[in-house]
């Protein structure tokens, strides 16, 4: 199994190019169910979530090619299998969105509950409750999401939770349904502005993406079209952390600023000077040690909780005492633990955790837990002393490309070790 191997000390300079979306092209790659052509994606991040949806759509039946720069070109029209099996949904929560496409354009789909999800703790009940309401019969039975429907109709959709997949699932659902769908409590995340203006190019009637309301005029056909999925905010933002830790001066390039500034705010509180352009944003620390900050997370446009755990990896090493909470997710703070582990002074309390940044931090051997706390503790090795080696690496894998290469770049002592 693949782990990381950090020597930490090195302080960070120079550029690194932004990757594809993972939270924008993911449901992208769903919404080509949708059309009755080819459909040609461009910047799809190289990352184990794609390679599982792209394994996932083919066997369906859907065709797909994938050139050197992973633009990849879509045929959906010999689908032949309406299923999504727990064997992928299992590793890949997201892989609940090709329910939506599915039963809007085939008239049926057959999803298995995500893992570790009793309809509840992460709202799947609200897109089966909005299928409901657009006409769809559902059914939930051996561990599987059954749903038909001869033509989902128009609704008035009203979440009761904030909900980014469920926002998504709705808006690809209602793209093909007879009359007109209000979205409303939708979420306003950018990924959802780029399925919605994916779906558009595809001949969709869509507004009020980016809004907590969304209206669709169904239409009775999709085409496929050429898209270009957006930048990775959270890996921009994962980047410019790095270069605020380690004190150095970084430039995240092919990005897009306007969708971090609650992000970008935080950074200069911690005292780092920031710059914009129209797709690059540099962060300069000018050798200094970061200051605590205090934050919350929110749905967009607050403070993201994908960059939570970054943040906790800053405060720890910050100087003065910072408070993060987290409100999106429960037990999102498994990575303070490993952490602990290298010397940092951490108290948990409920969901807020309470840092008194110290100098530095030590070496150790520490697990990944998740996606976004497996970042952290990249983080937390880029200035620790001495040799910090990451076990179940996977979960990086699932959202950064190229991780050890681009970090590489800008000077960090990382190496991946196989075996």
């Amino acid at each position: 199994m693949d782990r990381l191997l950090i020597s930490g000390g090195a302080r960070l300079n120079g550029h690194v190019p932004i990757s594809g979306a993972k939270n924008a092209a993911l449901p992208i790659l769903a919404s080509t169910l949708l059309a009755d052509s080819p459909m040609r994606v461009c910047n799809v991040p190289h990352l184990r979530d794609v390679t599982t949806t792209i394994e996932l759509l083919g066997r369906m039946g859907v065709e797909i090619t994938v050139d050197e720069r992973m633009q990849l070109e879509v045929d959906p029209r010999p689908i032949r299998e309406f299923a999504a099996s727990y064997e992928l949904v299992k590793t890949m929560r997201a892989s609940i969105l090709v329910l939506g496409p599915m039963l809007a354009r085939y008239g049926r789909a057959d999803v298995s509950l995500p893992g570790g999800c009793a309809i509840g703790a992460r709202p799947v009940n609200l897109h089966v409750a909005g299928l409901q309401a657009m006409g769809a019969d559902i059914v939930i039975e051996d561990g599987y999401i059954k749903a038909r429907a001869d033509r989902l109709h128009g609704a008035r959709l009203v979440l009761d939770t904030v909900t980014v997949t469920g926002t998504e699932n709705l808006l690809m659902a209602a793209a093909l349904a007879r009359g007109e769908t209000l979205i409303e409590n939708a979420a306003r995340e950018p990924e959802v502005v780029d399925l919605a203006d994916c779906l558009m190019s595809m001949g969709a009637q869509i507004e009020g993406a980016g809004t907590d309301t969304i209206t669709v005029q169904g239409v009775e056909t999709l085409s496929g079209s050429r898209y270009r999925v957006l930048p990775d905010r959270i890996e921009t933002g994962t980047y410019l952390v790095a270069g605020a830790v380690t004190g150095g001066k970084v430039r995240a390039t092919g990005t897009r600023p306007d969708n971090l500034d609650a992000v970008l705010a935080k950074l200069e509180e911690c005292g780092a000077k920031i710059t914009t352009g129209e797709d690059w944003i540099e962060l300069d620390m000018e050798g200094r040690r970061p200051a605590a900050v205090n934050l919350r997370t929110a749905p967009y446009p607050g403070f993201p909780t994908d960059m939570q755990a970054q943040f906790t990896a800053l405060n720890a090493i910050a100087e003065g005492v910072g408070t993060i909470t987290e409100t999106v997710f429960e037990n999102r703070f498994m990575h303070v633990l490993e952490m602990q582990r290298m010397g940092a002074d951490i108290k948990l309390e409920g969901n807020t955790a309470i840092s008194e940044g110290v100098p530095s931090l030590m070496a150790a051997p520490v697990m990944a837990t998740d996606l976004r706390a497996s970042a952290s503790l990249v983080l937390a090795g880029l200035v620790a002393e001495g040799d910090t080696v990451i076990e179940r690496i996977y979960h990086i894998d699932r959202g950064y490309e190229q991780i050890e290469e681009k970090l590489g770049q800008l000077g960090a002592g990382i190496r991946r070790i196989t075996g």
